[in-house]
Protein backbone atom coordinates (compact mmCIF):
# COMPACT_ATOMS: atom_id res chain seq x y z
CA UNK A 1 0.00 0.00 0.00
CA UNK A 2 1.36 3.38 -0.98
CA UNK A 3 0.74 6.13 1.54
CA UNK A 4 2.34 9.05 -0.32
CA UNK A 5 1.45 10.03 -3.89
CA UNK A 6 4.02 10.51 -6.65
CA UNK A 7 3.30 14.24 -6.83
CA UNK A 8 3.94 14.57 -3.09
CA UNK A 9 7.19 12.64 -3.42
CA UNK A 10 8.27 14.91 -6.29
CA UNK A 11 7.44 18.03 -4.27
CA UNK A 12 9.41 16.64 -1.34
CA UNK A 13 12.34 15.87 -3.64
CA UNK A 14 12.31 19.36 -5.16
CA UNK A 15 11.81 21.25 -1.88
CA UNK A 16 14.00 19.25 0.51
CA UNK A 17 16.49 17.01 -1.27
CA UNK A 18 17.46 19.28 -4.19
CA UNK A 19 18.30 22.37 -2.04
CA UNK A 20 20.38 20.23 0.33
CA UNK A 21 22.35 18.66 -2.54
CA UNK A 22 22.88 21.99 -4.33
CA UNK A 23 23.80 24.05 -1.27
CA UNK A 24 26.26 26.81 -2.36
CA UNK A 25 26.22 25.43 -5.92
CA UNK A 26 26.43 28.97 -7.30
CA UNK A 27 30.17 28.90 -6.64
CA UNK A 28 30.88 25.37 -7.88
CA UNK A 29 33.00 24.62 -10.90
CA UNK A 30 30.80 22.23 -12.87
CA UNK A 31 33.17 19.64 -14.27
CA UNK A 32 31.84 16.82 -16.41
CA UNK A 33 32.41 14.24 -13.65
CA UNK A 34 30.48 16.37 -11.14
CA UNK A 35 27.62 16.83 -13.61
CA UNK A 36 27.45 13.08 -14.25
CA UNK A 37 27.43 12.27 -10.53
CA UNK A 38 24.65 14.77 -9.89
CA UNK A 39 22.55 13.41 -12.77
CA UNK A 40 23.08 9.80 -11.63
CA UNK A 41 22.03 10.73 -8.08
CA UNK A 42 18.91 12.50 -9.32
CA UNK A 43 17.94 9.67 -11.67
CA UNK A 44 18.33 7.18 -8.84
CA UNK A 45 15.82 9.18 -6.77
CA UNK A 46 13.38 9.53 -9.68
CA UNK A 47 13.57 5.82 -10.49
CA UNK A 48 12.64 5.09 -6.89
CA UNK A 49 9.73 7.58 -7.03
CA UNK A 50 8.27 6.53 -10.40
CA UNK A 51 8.90 2.81 -9.91
CA UNK A 52 9.37 0.05 -12.49
CA UNK A 53 7.52 -0.26 -15.81
CA UNK A 54 5.84 -3.32 -17.23
CA UNK A 55 6.23 -3.86 -20.96
CA UNK A 56 5.13 -7.11 -22.64
CA UNK A 57 4.77 -8.90 -19.30
CA UNK A 58 8.38 -7.98 -18.40
CA UNK A 59 9.28 -5.62 -15.57
CA UNK A 60 12.10 -3.15 -16.05
CA UNK A 61 13.41 0.21 -14.90
CA UNK A 62 12.59 3.44 -16.69
CA UNK A 63 15.18 4.63 -19.20
CA UNK A 64 16.88 8.00 -18.93
CA UNK A 65 14.79 9.37 -21.80
CA UNK A 66 11.53 8.36 -20.13
CA UNK A 67 12.64 9.92 -16.85
CA UNK A 68 13.63 13.10 -18.68
CA UNK A 69 10.14 13.31 -20.21
CA UNK A 70 8.49 12.72 -16.84
CA UNK A 71 10.41 15.55 -15.17
CA UNK A 72 9.97 17.77 -18.25
CA UNK A 73 13.72 18.31 -18.76
CA UNK A 74 14.06 20.14 -15.41
CA UNK A 75 17.08 18.29 -14.09
CA UNK A 76 19.45 19.27 -11.30
CA UNK A 77 22.10 20.70 -13.65
CA UNK A 78 19.66 23.17 -15.21
CA UNK A 79 18.57 24.10 -11.66
CA UNK A 80 22.19 24.83 -10.68
CA UNK A 81 22.72 26.92 -13.81
CA UNK A 82 19.58 28.94 -13.04
CA UNK A 83 20.75 29.46 -9.45
CA UNK A 84 24.13 30.61 -10.72
CA UNK A 85 22.51 33.13 -13.05
CA UNK A 86 20.31 34.35 -10.21
CA UNK A 87 23.38 34.82 -7.97
CA UNK A 88 25.20 36.71 -10.76
CA UNK A 89 22.25 39.11 -11.05
CA UNK A 90 22.28 39.65 -7.30
CA UNK A 91 25.99 40.46 -7.33
CA UNK A 92 25.55 42.86 -10.26
CA UNK A 93 22.86 44.80 -8.38
CA UNK A 94 25.02 45.15 -5.23
CA UNK A 95 26.68 48.50 -4.50
CA UNK A 96 30.41 48.71 -5.29
CA UNK A 97 31.26 48.97 -1.58
CA UNK A 98 30.18 45.39 -0.83
CA UNK A 99 33.01 42.88 -0.33
CA UNK A 100 31.45 40.29 -2.64
CA UNK A 101 31.28 42.82 -5.49
CA UNK A 102 34.90 43.89 -4.87
CA UNK A 103 36.09 40.29 -5.03
CA UNK A 104 34.00 39.65 -8.14
CA UNK A 105 35.53 42.64 -9.94
CA UNK A 106 39.07 41.99 -8.65
CA UNK A 107 41.73 41.45 -11.30
CA UNK A 108 45.03 39.80 -10.28
CA UNK A 109 48.15 41.89 -10.82
CA UNK A 110 50.39 39.11 -12.13
CA UNK A 111 49.91 35.92 -14.10
CA UNK A 112 50.64 32.52 -12.66
CA UNK A 113 53.55 30.64 -14.15
CA UNK A 114 52.67 27.97 -16.69
CA UNK A 115 52.88 24.30 -15.80
CA UNK A 116 53.10 22.35 -12.59
CA UNK A 117 54.34 24.17 -9.48
CA UNK A 118 58.01 23.39 -8.71
CA UNK A 119 58.43 23.22 -4.95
Amino acid sequence: MRLVTKSSKLKLCRTVVRPIVTCASETWVLKETTVQKLLVFERKIFRRIFGPTKENQIWGIKTNKKLDKLIKHKNIVSYIKAQRLNWFGRVQRMPDTRTVKKIFKWNPLTKRSQGRPKY
